[in-house]
């Protein structure tokens, strides 16, 4: 029987009479790159610890790459945790080779693996700075190709974009973009949505240690109707009255003149435009406008992400 490289089953965590995660349940598909997105505290990283066997579930099971305990694979896990730390007097090659030998691969090998993964990523000529020269981005990227550099089955990593400046978050994207173009399973974490909609398939949400969503991407945008943005001598009075229309306002992007329709659950924006022309209403812009997935992310977790910050 196929399993999935990660399944967990009504999970839960408790401190005393708190509940850092709540009866969770989701599986993460072979070959997935899926974001584990969530405020902070909202549980992601007792969830990646639990998975990991650093910490036990309270209650419920949990399978990683078909075993019941992460510790019987680990030379098949990568995982970069979200606290980052450096052997400071170690090189960059030094570190990954390091890291790469405690995953059992042969000691030339995984300075060989090294070198190639620093040129590939653009730290070649820092192959041999100590850790402690290296800038923050630098070092961050080291930290991610220690851990993949034994070639592991499953990644999981722990808020990667964290204190990154623009371009190195697009090296770090590239990087598990390579990851996956290897057939790799993927999981990481982050309260950034613009990455997970980038690069991943597939998004679990929490809030408030509760899981609020698992499945695709589409299926996430799919939660929020779509809206029309119109301007036009007359347009926003007439369309507004449309039963496909739910409710209009000033366009969200904050042009001038621009007004935003909300339409009903499966509505077809092109009636609008259909309208527009049968009234003879002359439309300088016409857009349909689909949710992004950060508009998902506050709809399903608003509410739960600010009650979770005064608990």
């Amino acid at each position: 029987m196929n399993t999935s490289p990660i399944e967990l089953n009504h999970v839960t965590k408790t401190y005393g009479d708190f509940k850092a995660v709540d009866d969770i349940s989701f599986t993460v598909p072979e070959g997935t790159v899926c974001g584990f997105l969530g405020p902070n505290g909202a549980g992601k990283t007792t969830s990646i610890r639990m998975m990991l066997d650093i910490l036990r579930p309270s209650s419920g099971t949990i399978s990683i790459l078909g075993a019941r305990r992460a510790l019987d694979v680990r030379s098949r896990i990568g995982y970069l945790p979200e606290e980052k730390g450096l052997y400071k007097k170690m090189t960059a090659t030094a570190m990954i080779a390091y890291f790469a030998t405690l995953k059992g691969v042969a000691g030339g090998e995984a300075k060989r693996i090294a070198g190639e993964l620093l040129e590939k990523y653009g730290l070649g000529s820092f192959q041999n700075h100590k850790c402690e020269a290296l800038s923050k981005g630098m070092g961050q990227k080291v930290q991610v190709l220690a851990s993949i550099a034994h070639d592991p089955d499953l990644v999981i990593l722990d808020e990667p974009f964290s204190g990154l400046d623009p371009v190195n978050q697009g090296v770090m994207e590239e990087v598990i973009q390579d990851i996956r173009s290897r057939g790799k399973t993927i999981l990481f974490s982050t309260h950034v949505m613009s990455h997970a909609e980038r690069i991943c398939e597939r998004v679990v949400i929490m809030a408030a240690g509760r899981l609020a969503f698992d499945g695709t991407v589409d299926e996430a945008k799919s939660l929020l109707p779509r809206r029309v943005r119109v301007k036009g001598k007359g347009a926003g009075a007439a369309l507004e009255q449309l039963k496909d229309v739910t409710h209009s306002s000033p366009s969200s992007d904050g042009r001038e003149g621009v007004a935003e329709f909300q339409l009903r659950e499966g509505a077809d924006p092109q009636q609008l435009l259909k309208c527009a022309f049968e009234q003879n209403i002359s439309l300088e812009i016409f857009e349909v406008v689909n949710p992004n997935l950060h508009e998902v992310f506050v709809h399903l977790v608003g509410e739960e992400a600010r009650e979770a910050a005064y608990r």
